[in-house]
């Protein structure tokens, strides 16, 4: 009997002395960097025909080269709001999200609304997603201002690119009265483009967007400019808005610049991610942009330098520190 309770003490202790490295004795993804301990760190990602999945892989890959006992897996999933809710219940440990899910989420607004979700944390802002306003060269339409009274696919209910239409559109006067409002994905969107059941649609994607790049293939399509002062005006109430620029040339038939605003991809991770742990990740990323890069063509837009642009919500101290090292 005194054998057994010796065991049981030391096997305590033993867990005690583990926790300041690792959640619990079964070890987590809270660790340090180097402790060399096995490691298991799930990286939520999107659908496997999307950006997030290869680039997730090839950030699995790179933690498992780098850090001695790692062993990080990247996963399919149905991308940001899932990816917030699975760190949210621990099935996750990093995720690859939009900057506006996150901050809705730490701010229990729009798609969080009841559901508060203030335990993410930033590691870094990768790559801009681009919002663009498609409608084709038949509908006569070249401002967002023209929507009122067309037929407007907005994005899925309760999906963020729904969100963005929104705000945009509220942000030129317009609101879900004045049109005939669509609940469409972006492919459903460009589908209906084609078929000329919706005038125009909102397509949220790092560009050029294959999707239209298709439409293009079978119509004029057109992406509409967001003037300046609007996307000023999108910024100052939105923060994790950002202006940006599609260059001419880059879908066929686009003979000039087009300006609009995009959200950002950003990799998070939750409060149990130690500052350690959060600080090697980035160093391991801004490493190796060339691994990111062959892994998707939007690696190309990850830099050291835009880590922090967008970036929508409380950072882990140590990526942080990294960053603005």
């Amino acid at each position: 009997m005194k054998k057994m309770m010796k065991r049981i003490m030391l096997a305590g202790l033993a867990c005690v002395a583990g926790a300041a490295i690792l959640t619990g004795c079964g070890g987590g993804a809270s660790g340090g960097a180097s402790g060399g301990e096995k490691q298991f760190l799930n990286i939520a990602t999107g659908g496997t025909s999307g950006t997030y999945y290869p680039l997730g892989g090839a950030l699995a890959e790179l933690l498992n080269n780098n850090i001695k006992g790692m062993n990080a897996s990247a996963q399919a999933t149905g991308a940001a709001v899932a990816n917030i809710n699975m760190l949210k219940d621990g099935s996750v440990d990093l995720a690859f999200v939009q900057n506006d899910i996150a901050y809705y989420a730490e701010n229990g607004t729009e798609m969080f609304k009841d559901n508060k979700v203030d335990t993410i944390r930033g590691i870094a802002a990768l790559y801009p997603e681009t919002i663009q306003f498609v409608t084709t060269a038949d509908t006569g339409i070249t401002s967002v201002s023209q929507l009122k009274g067309k037929r407007v696919a907005v994005g899925a209910s309760g999906s963020g690119s729904e969100a963005n239409a929104r705000q945009i559109l509220a942000a030129y006067g317009i609101t879900y009265d004045d049109i005939e409002p669509q609940y469409l994905s972006f492919g459903e969107a460009v589908d209906a483009l084609k078929d000329g059941n919706v005038d125009a649609g909102v397509v949220v994607a790092g560009f050029p967007t294959a999707a239209i790049q298709d439409l293009s293939a079978n119509k004029s399509a057109v992406v509409l400019d967001i003037d300046a002062a609007t996307a000023a005006k999108l910024k100052e109430q939105y923060p994790y808005y950002n202006a940006i620029t599609i260059p001419a040339g880059t879908y066929p038939g686009q003979e000039t610049d087009v300006n609009t605003i995009c959200v950002k991809c950003i990799l998070i991770g939750t409060d149990k991610l130690s500052d350690d742990m959060g600080g090697e990740i980035a160093k391991i990323l801004y490493s190796n942009l060339d691994r990111m890069t062959a892994a998707h063509a939007v690696g190309k837009y990850i830099t050291k330098d835009t880590a922090l642009e967008g970036m929508s919500i409380k950072m882990n101290a140590g990526a942080e520190k990294y960053l603005k090292s």
